[in-house]
Protein backbone atom coordinates (compact mmCIF):
# COMPACT_ATOMS: atom_id res chain seq x y z
CA UNK A 1 0.00 0.00 0.00
CA UNK A 2 1.24 3.44 -0.75
CA UNK A 3 1.03 6.13 1.84
CA UNK A 4 0.78 9.80 0.77
CA UNK A 5 4.68 11.58 0.68
CA UNK A 6 5.25 15.01 2.34
CA UNK A 7 7.39 17.79 1.28
CA UNK A 8 9.62 19.07 3.87
CA UNK A 9 9.94 23.02 2.84
CA UNK A 10 13.21 24.23 3.64
CA UNK A 11 13.46 26.20 6.78
CA UNK A 12 14.38 30.45 5.68
CA UNK A 13 17.52 31.60 7.55
CA UNK A 14 17.37 35.41 7.95
CA UNK A 15 20.67 37.33 8.65
CA UNK A 16 20.33 39.88 11.27
CA UNK A 17 21.07 42.31 8.37
CA UNK A 18 17.88 41.29 7.03
CA UNK A 19 16.02 41.43 9.54
CA UNK A 20 16.91 45.25 10.18
CA UNK A 21 16.18 46.12 7.03
CA UNK A 22 12.46 44.21 6.86
CA UNK A 23 11.65 46.01 10.11
CA UNK A 24 12.74 49.18 8.40
CA UNK A 25 10.44 48.43 5.33
CA UNK A 26 7.51 47.71 7.79
CA UNK A 27 8.05 51.25 10.02
CA UNK A 28 8.10 53.15 6.54
CA UNK A 29 5.08 51.40 5.38
CA UNK A 30 2.80 51.96 8.39
CA UNK A 31 4.48 55.68 9.20
CA UNK A 32 3.01 55.97 4.74
CA UNK A 33 -0.32 55.10 5.79
CA UNK A 34 -1.17 57.83 8.05
CA UNK A 35 -2.29 60.99 6.69
CA UNK A 36 -1.83 64.97 7.40
CA UNK A 37 -4.49 65.36 10.25
CA UNK A 38 -5.56 68.59 8.18
CA UNK A 39 -6.12 66.05 5.11
CA UNK A 40 -7.86 63.72 7.32
CA UNK A 41 -10.52 66.66 8.25
CA UNK A 42 -13.68 65.94 7.14
CA UNK A 43 -15.11 69.01 7.94
CA UNK A 44 -16.80 71.86 6.15
CA UNK A 45 -15.61 75.17 5.73
CA UNK A 46 -18.17 76.57 7.63
CA UNK A 47 -17.01 73.98 10.43
CA UNK A 48 -13.58 74.83 9.81
CA UNK A 49 -14.37 78.70 10.39
CA UNK A 50 -16.97 78.26 13.19
CA UNK A 51 -13.84 76.90 15.05
CA UNK A 52 -11.31 79.87 14.37
CA UNK A 53 -14.07 82.01 14.89
CA UNK A 54 -14.45 80.55 18.35
CA UNK A 55 -10.42 80.71 19.26
CA UNK A 56 -10.61 84.32 17.78
CA UNK A 57 -13.86 85.01 20.20
CA UNK A 58 -11.92 83.56 23.13
CA UNK A 59 -8.96 85.53 22.35
CA UNK A 60 -6.52 82.55 21.53
CA UNK A 61 -5.05 84.22 18.65
CA UNK A 62 -2.44 81.57 17.82
CA UNK A 63 -4.91 79.10 17.53
CA UNK A 64 -7.12 81.24 15.95
CA UNK A 65 -4.18 81.64 13.28
CA UNK A 66 -3.39 78.02 13.01
CA UNK A 67 -7.14 77.00 12.55
CA UNK A 68 -7.64 80.05 10.08
CA UNK A 69 -4.61 78.66 8.04
CA UNK A 70 -6.26 75.26 7.88
CA UNK A 71 -9.46 76.31 6.42
CA UNK A 72 -7.90 78.30 3.65
CA UNK A 73 -5.29 74.96 3.47
CA UNK A 74 -8.49 73.09 2.54
CA UNK A 75 -10.59 75.62 1.18
CA UNK A 76 -8.28 78.39 -0.62
CA UNK A 77 -11.86 79.87 -2.23
CA UNK A 78 -14.92 81.28 -1.54
CA UNK A 79 -16.47 83.48 1.35
CA UNK A 80 -15.28 81.38 4.49
CA UNK A 81 -11.18 81.68 3.12
CA UNK A 82 -11.89 85.39 2.17
CA UNK A 83 -13.28 86.17 5.76
CA UNK A 84 -10.14 83.44 7.34
CA UNK A 85 -7.72 85.80 5.82
CA UNK A 86 -9.44 89.28 7.03
CA UNK A 87 -9.67 87.73 10.66
CA UNK A 88 -6.58 86.31 10.43
CA UNK A 89 -4.93 89.80 10.03
CA UNK A 90 -6.82 90.78 13.36
CA UNK A 91 -5.59 87.47 14.75
CA UNK A 92 -2.00 88.93 14.16
CA UNK A 93 -2.40 92.13 15.00
CA UNK A 94 -3.98 91.02 18.73
CA UNK A 95 -0.89 88.24 18.89
CA UNK A 96 1.47 91.17 18.85
CA UNK A 97 2.47 90.24 15.14
CA UNK A 98 2.99 93.16 13.57
CA UNK A 99 4.64 92.15 10.20
CA UNK A 100 2.27 89.11 9.76
CA UNK A 101 -0.18 91.38 10.64
CA UNK A 102 0.32 93.86 8.15
CA UNK A 103 1.17 91.68 5.63
CA UNK A 104 -1.75 89.56 5.47
CA UNK A 105 -3.95 92.70 5.41
CA UNK A 106 -1.89 93.98 2.46
CA UNK A 107 -2.47 90.56 0.41
CA UNK A 108 -6.26 91.33 0.92
CA UNK A 109 -6.29 94.47 -0.22
CA UNK A 110 -4.27 93.13 -3.24
CA UNK A 111 -6.50 90.00 -4.16
CA UNK A 112 -10.10 91.62 -3.00
CA UNK A 113 -10.16 95.64 -3.88
CA UNK A 114 -13.59 95.45 -4.38
CA UNK A 115 -14.55 93.85 -1.38
CA UNK A 116 -17.35 94.73 0.94
CA UNK A 117 -15.04 94.71 4.05
CA UNK A 118 -11.78 95.69 2.21
CA UNK A 119 -12.31 99.26 4.32
CA UNK A 120 -11.76 96.89 7.73
CA UNK A 121 -8.01 95.30 6.13
CA UNK A 122 -7.24 99.38 5.68
CA UNK A 123 -8.53 100.01 9.69
CA UNK A 124 -6.26 96.71 10.52
CA UNK A 125 -3.10 98.23 8.97
CA UNK A 126 -3.34 101.52 10.58
CA UNK A 127 -4.72 100.51 14.06
CA UNK A 128 -1.47 97.98 13.46
CA UNK A 129 0.98 100.75 13.11
CA UNK A 130 -0.70 102.87 15.75
CA UNK A 131 -1.41 100.56 18.42
CA UNK A 132 2.18 98.74 17.96
CA UNK A 133 4.50 101.36 17.52
CA UNK A 134 2.89 104.67 18.15
CA UNK A 135 0.29 103.56 20.82
CA UNK A 136 3.16 101.77 22.72
CA UNK A 137 5.68 104.77 22.64
CA UNK A 138 2.15 106.98 23.88
CA UNK A 139 2.15 105.03 26.65
CA UNK A 140 5.83 104.84 27.50
CA UNK A 141 6.98 108.03 26.85
CA UNK A 142 4.10 110.20 26.33
CA UNK A 143 6.05 113.43 25.93
CA UNK A 144 8.59 112.12 23.67
CA UNK A 145 7.15 110.35 21.29
CA UNK A 146 7.49 113.39 18.40
CA UNK A 147 11.60 112.48 19.53
CA UNK A 148 11.00 109.06 17.47
CA UNK A 149 11.16 108.46 14.43
CA UNK A 150 8.16 108.98 12.76
CA UNK A 151 7.99 106.01 10.23
CA UNK A 152 4.64 104.22 11.60
CA UNK A 153 3.38 107.23 12.43
CA UNK A 154 3.29 108.26 8.79
CA UNK A 155 1.97 104.80 7.59
CA UNK A 156 -0.70 104.68 9.96
CA UNK A 157 -1.61 108.35 8.85
CA UNK A 158 -1.69 107.10 5.29
CA UNK A 159 -4.09 104.54 6.19
CA UNK A 160 -6.31 105.84 7.87
CA UNK A 161 -6.64 108.89 5.10
CA UNK A 162 -7.09 106.80 2.73
CA UNK A 163 -9.82 104.89 4.50
CA UNK A 164 -11.70 107.88 5.18
CA UNK A 165 -11.29 108.87 2.20
CA UNK A 166 -12.15 105.62 0.13
CA UNK A 167 -15.06 105.21 2.27
CA UNK A 168 -16.28 108.06 4.21
CA UNK A 169 -19.35 106.05 5.71
CA UNK A 170 -17.17 103.24 6.61
CA UNK A 171 -17.91 102.39 10.32
CA UNK A 172 -14.18 102.66 11.08
CA UNK A 173 -13.57 106.06 9.34
CA UNK A 174 -14.94 107.82 12.73
CA UNK A 175 -12.15 106.58 15.19
CA UNK A 176 -9.46 106.23 11.75
CA UNK A 177 -10.36 110.31 12.10
CA UNK A 178 -10.04 110.37 15.98
CA UNK A 179 -6.51 109.02 15.12
CA UNK A 180 -5.82 110.75 12.55
CA UNK A 181 -6.21 114.35 14.74
CA UNK A 182 -3.62 112.50 17.11
CA UNK A 183 -1.19 111.67 14.33
CA UNK A 184 -1.01 115.36 13.00
CA UNK A 185 -0.44 117.04 15.71
CA UNK A 186 2.47 115.05 16.80
CA UNK A 187 3.72 114.36 13.34
CA UNK A 188 3.77 118.76 13.56
CA UNK A 189 5.50 118.61 16.28
CA UNK A 190 7.81 116.87 15.09
CA UNK A 191 8.63 119.20 11.83
CA UNK A 192 8.43 121.94 13.98
CA UNK A 193 11.82 120.58 16.18
CA UNK A 194 12.87 119.35 13.00
CA UNK A 195 12.73 123.43 11.57
CA UNK A 196 14.25 124.63 15.12
CA UNK A 197 17.33 122.50 14.95
CA UNK A 198 17.73 124.31 11.24
CA UNK A 199 17.40 127.31 12.39
CA UNK A 200 20.01 127.44 15.14
CA UNK A 201 22.11 125.47 12.96
CA UNK A 202 21.18 128.66 10.40
CA UNK A 203 20.03 126.45 7.51
CA UNK A 204 17.28 128.71 6.79
CA UNK A 205 16.27 127.11 3.38
CA UNK A 206 15.62 123.69 5.20
CA UNK A 207 13.52 125.32 8.03
CA UNK A 208 11.59 127.72 5.64
CA UNK A 209 10.95 124.28 3.74
CA UNK A 210 9.96 121.81 7.06
CA UNK A 211 7.63 125.23 7.99
CA UNK A 212 6.15 125.54 4.13
CA UNK A 213 5.89 121.43 4.34
CA UNK A 214 4.00 121.31 7.72
CA UNK A 215 1.59 124.22 6.79
CA UNK A 216 0.55 122.25 3.35
CA UNK A 217 0.59 118.57 5.19
CA UNK A 218 -0.64 118.91 8.55
CA UNK A 219 -3.22 121.82 8.04
CA UNK A 220 -5.02 123.50 11.34
CA UNK A 221 -2.27 121.68 13.14
CA UNK A 222 -1.41 123.48 17.02
CA UNK A 223 1.67 124.41 15.64
CA UNK A 224 0.83 126.23 12.46
CA UNK A 225 1.31 129.29 14.07
CA UNK A 226 5.18 128.56 14.85
CA UNK A 227 5.11 126.88 11.33
CA UNK A 228 4.81 130.51 9.98
CA UNK A 229 6.99 131.90 12.82
CA UNK A 230 9.95 129.76 11.31
CA UNK A 231 9.15 130.97 7.87
CA UNK A 232 9.20 134.30 8.35
CA UNK A 233 12.61 134.28 10.45
CA UNK A 234 13.81 132.14 7.83
CA UNK A 235 13.32 134.41 4.81
CA UNK A 236 14.29 137.73 6.39
CA UNK A 237 17.77 135.91 6.89
CA UNK A 238 17.90 135.00 3.46
CA UNK A 239 17.12 138.77 2.63
CA UNK A 240 13.94 137.69 1.11
CA UNK A 241 11.33 140.60 2.65
CA UNK A 242 8.35 139.90 0.22
CA UNK A 243 7.95 135.88 1.61
CA UNK A 244 8.80 137.43 4.74
CA UNK A 245 6.03 139.64 4.99
CA UNK A 246 3.74 137.21 3.52
CA UNK A 247 4.57 134.54 6.48
CA UNK A 248 3.88 137.65 8.76
CA UNK A 249 0.99 138.64 7.09
CA UNK A 250 -0.91 134.78 7.55
CA UNK A 251 0.40 134.39 10.83
CA UNK A 252 -1.22 138.17 12.23
CA UNK A 253 -4.64 137.25 10.01
CA UNK A 254 -4.94 133.67 11.35
CA UNK A 255 -3.06 133.82 14.88
CA UNK A 256 -3.20 137.20 16.23
CA UNK A 257 -2.41 135.91 19.99
CA UNK A 258 1.21 134.17 18.80
CA UNK A 259 3.35 135.56 21.05
CA UNK A 260 5.76 137.20 17.30
CA UNK A 261 2.13 139.05 16.83
CA UNK A 262 1.17 140.03 20.33
CA UNK A 263 4.78 140.27 21.75
CA UNK A 264 3.80 138.58 24.46
CA UNK A 265 6.16 135.87 24.59
CA UNK A 266 5.60 134.93 28.39
CA UNK A 267 8.98 136.26 29.67
CA UNK A 268 11.06 134.35 27.03
CA UNK A 269 13.02 135.59 24.06
CA UNK A 270 12.69 134.40 20.44
CA UNK A 271 15.34 131.89 20.65
CA UNK A 272 14.33 130.17 24.50
CA UNK A 273 10.92 129.52 22.61
CA UNK A 274 12.07 128.26 19.44
CA UNK A 275 14.84 126.03 20.82
CA UNK A 276 13.41 124.93 24.67
CA UNK A 277 15.72 122.47 25.45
Amino acid sequence: MSGFQTRTTPALHLTPGTILVLLLITVLGLGGCKKDPGFEDARTAAELYDDAKRHLDNKAYDRAVRAYKILQTRYPFGRYAEQAQLEMAYAFYRAGQTEQALATADRFIRTYPSHPNVDYAFYIRGVTNYEQKVGFLEKLMPSRIRDRDQSAALEAFADFDELCRRFPDSRYAPDARQRMVFLRNNLSFYEIDVARYYLKRKAYVAAANRGRYLLETYPNSPEAGNALEIMYIAYTELGLPELADDALRVLEMNYPDHPLVSGDDGGKGFWARLWPF
